[in-house]
């Protein structure tokens, strides 16, 4: 009976093994393109903005209907002594109706169109959110391949490095080398354990924030660096700064707050004109109000009713005047604003367009030194296969191709963050991360 039931526990065992093992063998690599897509349906940023989008039309909506007539019925039911008071700034009545709009203002066109400005902000900030959450995605999963490829290398320079202290560690008892020999040997066994435990650390890290991003379990998350898209190469002929100019957020929503700034100012001063009202009003009275004894007999009746328009017409306010001047100064500081971004925009697209082209020399230097670095290492091994050559010279070799690959590794990702930076800057992320299929 035991041996029937242990056989049947390592049967269900076995086929719990087999159905995991399929499982993993079916899960598709996590592309950097349906990374970017699941962060931006996962994302609470993104939510953000389009509630703000959606806010300020719901505002704009709001000031517009105010020329509609907002219609509000009732009843004003109440016990009388003597002649009817109002109850609530109404006659008693058992039933009323008042409706009441805008016909026409001097400031209401302006007002609007501060608010569709204001609309308009709300859309270009929930765009750079969209396009900042693509960047944010693309450099952390390029970031995070560049150090689970360090792991890879630099778990067989570790495997190296091991079998390295131990065959100088036989030669150091043979009396063939010495024991500064084998401390440098345990060194560079140490600096890659090292560069190990740091690979680790920022790969855990930014698997966690590539997680949160995407909604993706960190466990599940499995890199295609391929699926990262070449980067175009800068060309001497292509103006980065008008791009920049031409299609950046910041300064569309600068020029926006300008515009809404400056309609709201003018609204101010036309306040100062005439402004037309409508009002229409019906109440049905009651009998018990006392009514028919203030009211000569035969003239009081039951049902009323006014229809009209109202003329606002301000003669003298000062204070109006001032917050009117006060709202003209806000609509020339936000005009200067408008023209300090666009500086600092195309400043600061220079500055990036400097730093991938010196980054790019750097990295292809870097590039070069690995390689050279590399064929060192080549030759040492070789050598040390042929017997020829010496464990100290092949660890020298191996911490120097250790370090040029980090080294090129890093300059690598340095360009690629910069280029990165470019390409949001001249408007040309979201296009290069999401192509058209």
């Amino acid at each position: 009976m035991k041996r029937k039931l242990l056989r049947l526990t390592n049967l269900v065992a076995l086929l719990v093994s087999l159905l995991l093992l399929g499982t993993a063998a079916s899960a598709e690599p996590l592309t950097l393109e349906r990374a970017i897509q699941l962060a931006l349906s996962h994302s609470t940023t993104s939510a953000i903005s389009h509630a703000d989008v959606q806010r300020a039309v719901a505002s704009y909506h709001e000031l517009r209907n105010n020329r509609i007539p907002q219609l509000v019925v009732g009843s004003g039911l109440g016990w009388t002594y003597g002649y009817p008071l109002t109850i609530s700034g109404s006659e008693p009545a058992l039933f009323t109706a008042a409706a009441q709009s805008s016909v026409y203002s001097f400031a209401q066109a302006p007002y609007l169109d501060a608010s569709k400005a204001e609309v308009r902000i709300a859309d270009l900030h929930d765009k750079d959110q969209r396009i900042a959450l693509i960047q944010d995605v693309t450099l952390t999963y390029a970031e995070l391949a560049k150090w689970e490829n360090r792991l890879s290398r630099l778990h067989e320079d570790d495997i190296d490095s091991q079998q390295v202290v131990q065959a100088v560690s036989e030669r150091v008892k043979a009396g063939v080398d010495s024991p500064i020999d084998l401390n440098k040997a345990q060194l560079v066994a140490a600096q890659v354990r090292l560069h190990r435990a740091e690979a680790h650390g920022s790969s855990d890290v930014l698997r966690k924030h590539l997680s949160d991003l995407t909604g993706v379990a960190v466990s599940a998350i499995e890199l295609d660096p391929d699926s990262i898209p070449a980067l175009p190469p800068v060309s001497s002929d292509d103006d980065s700064q008008q791009k920049a100019l031409a299609s950046s957020p910041v300064i569309k929503i600068a020029d926006e707050h300008a515009l809404a700034e400056s309609m709201r100012a003018v609204a101010e001063h036309r306040l100062a004109l005439p402004s037309f009202d409508f009002s229409a009003q019906y109440a049905r009275f009651s009998t018990f109000n006392n009514y028919t004894i203030y009211f000569p007999a035969g003239t009081f009746q039951r049902d009323n009713a006014t229809i009209g328009i109202g003329i606002r017409i301000p003669l003298f306010n000062l204070s109006q005047r001032e917050h009117a001047r006060a709202a003209d100064f806000g609509a020339l500081k936000a005009k200067k604003q408008a023209e300090a971004t666009r500086d600092k925009v195309s400043e600061e697209t220079l500055r990036l367009e400097r730093a991938v082209e010196q980054l790019e020399a750097a990295r292809d230097v870097a590039q070069l030194e690995y390689q050279l670095a590399q064929s060192s290492l080549d030759a040492a091994r070789t050598r040390i296969q042929a017997k020829t050559g010496t464990f100290h010279e092949f660890a020298d070799a191996q911490a120097q191709a250790n370090e040029h690959y980090l080294a090129y590794q890093d300059a690598d990702f340095e360009y690629q963050r910069a280029r990165v930076n470019l390409l949001r800057a001249t408007g040309e992320l979201e296009h290069w991360a999401l192509p058209a299929k």
